[in-house]
C-alpha cells in the first residue's frame, strides 16, 4: 500500500535526480556552448567589424554583416535542435515511465508503485544522462571543435 509520505520523498528524490541531469547537462555541453558563445561569437564581430568600409554601399555591408552571421546561426540552430532531440527522448522516456505507474494502479497494484515509477525514471535519466557524450561527439564534429 502506497502512503502518501512515500509519495512525497520519492517526488523529492526524483526532482533531485533530474536536477542532476540538469546538471551533467551543462557540464556535458559546457565546450560547445563556449565555443558558440566565445568563438564563433568573436569570429563574427571581427567579420562584421571589416564589414564596415566607407568606399561600400550600406546593402554591400549589410550583406556582408549578414554572411558574417551565419555560422553562429547555424551553430545556435544546431545546438537546439539536438537538444530538443535529447529532451524529446527523455519525455518520451518519461511518459513510460509514468503510464507503467498508471497501468498499475488501474491493475490494483499498490505495493511497490512509487519505488517502480522511481526505479523506472532513475533509469531513464541515466540512460539519457548516458546518451549526452555522443550528442557533445556529434555537435563537436560539426561545429569543428578541437577536443
Amino acid at each position: 500500500m502506497s502512503f502518501p509520505g512515500e509519495e512525497r520523498m520519492v517526488t523529492e528524490r526524483i526532482r533531485k535526480k533530474l536536477d542532476e541531469l540538469n546538471v551533467a547537462v551543462q557540464n556535458q555541453l559546457s565546450g560547445v556552448q563556449d565555443h558558440v558563445n566565445f568563438t564563433l561569437q568573436q569570429a563574427y564581430f571581427k567579420c562584421a567589424h571589416e564589414c564596415f568600409d566607407r568606399r561600400k554601399k550600406q546593402e554591400q555591408i549589410n550583406n556582408c554583416v549578414e554572411n558574417c552571421s551565419v555560422p553562429v546561426f547555424k551553430a545556435n540552430g544546431l545546438v537546439e535542435s539536438e537538444m530538443a532531440n535529447f529532451q524529446e527522448r527523455l519525455s518520451r522516456s518519461m511518459m513510460v515511465c509514468q503510464d507503467h505507474f498508471e497501468a498499475s494502479k488501474i491493475q490494483g497494484h499498490k505495493n511497490g508503485d512509487f519505488s517502480r515509477l522511481e526505479s523506472c525514471v532513475d533509469k531513464a535519466i541515466e540512460d539519457n544522462i548516458s546518451f549526452l557524450p555522443h550528442i557533445v561527439d556529434k555537435l563537436s564534429s560539426a561545429l569543428s571543435i578541437d577536443k
